[in-house]
């Protein structure tokens, strides 16, 4: 079985991301780790060169910066990246800069790649995710963090990124999928006021117009990370190749029996906890 890793990334250092982290925690899954390096002036570029690894492919890339609607430059740079991939490869790992694996997972990832290889109705498998907020030791738990993704598809021309990046489809369509008993833990809502407030007023360029930054970002210096609706605690360990970052927590706490809920989503909210359902919940994909 051969396996392709594929990312993208442009100024990791500058607004925080774990670039680095998240290719490291993937490596041991991976036959060659392909980065589509967009160009940047922070030092992500050299960092990317400090890698010591022989499966590792870095390109360089310029970003369109003209796809300024839905977030598209991040699913062209993505599918970037995806076409690099080696013809040998039986499945692509994509992991975005804030996204990291645990290596507890490494077995069940290997298990469902290998299980799932010889057929070919399976196109993709769907992890779950932990969205951290703030701090190493909060995670979201409401409607507004998505709750799983399809992060492994099948080597396939008519496989393509979808819209922003968070997914894939093939000629247009959802991917079948099978759930794989892993997680993707998300740190990009983990970094300083200051960078995250960087961060917003940048990245969401990609989405809205300079009316829509202007009412919803603003020019505040520091982003306010108490608007969150919904936090609870994490009760579990983080990736390894995160120890030094969880070390330098940035120390903020919330009080987790606080929630910042309208009464509709009050009640969603019971149910779900209750239930395990989602009304009106997007999926990008289809389980078989």
């Amino acid at each position: 079985m051969f396996v392709s890793g594929f990312t993208f990334i442009r100024n990791g250092i500058r607004y925080d991301y774990p670039f680095l982290e998240s290719i490291r925690s993937a490596l041991d899954l991976c036959d060659e780790y392909i980065i589509m390096a967009g160009r940047s002036d922070d030092g992500t570029r050299e960092a990317l060169e400090s890698l010591d690894s022989g499966k590792i492919r870095v390109i360089d890339s310029d970003w369109d910066d003209t796809l300024r609607e839905g977030g598209r430059v991040l699913a062209a740079e993505t599918n970037k990246a995806l076409d690099r991939v080696n013809p040998r490869a039986d499945w692509a790992l994509y992991l975005q800069g804030d996204e990291v694996i645990h290596e507890k997972d490494h077995p069940a990832i290997r298990q469902a790649m290998q299980k799932h290889k010889e057929n070919p109705a399976v196109e993709g498998l769907l992890f779950s995710y932990i969205h951290f907020y703030a701090s190493y030791k909060y995670v979201g738990d409401s409607r507004r963090w998505y709750r799983r993704e399809i992060r492994v598809v099948r080597n396939d021309p008519s496989v393509r990124s979808w819209k922003d990046a968070q997914g894939f489809r093939k000629d247009g369509r959802k991917l079948r999928v099978k759930p794989v008993h892993a997680g993707i833990y998300h740190y990009g809502w983990v970094k300083s006021p200051a960078t995250q407030q960087l961060k917003q007023k940048y990245f969401n360029r990609y989405w809205h117009n300079d009316a829509w930054l202007k009412k919803h970002v603003g020019e505040g210096l520091d982003y306010d990370y108490t608007s969150i609706d919904s936090l609870v605690p994490f009760s579990g360990s983080h990736p390894g190749v995160m120890a030094e970052r969880v070390a330098m927590d940035p120390g903020m706490h919330f009080n987790p029996g606080v929630r910042n809920f309208s009464l509709k989503d009050r009640f969603l909210y019971a149910m779900e906890k209750k239930t395990g359902w989602r009304p009106g919940e997007y999926r990008n994909y289809v389980v078989i």
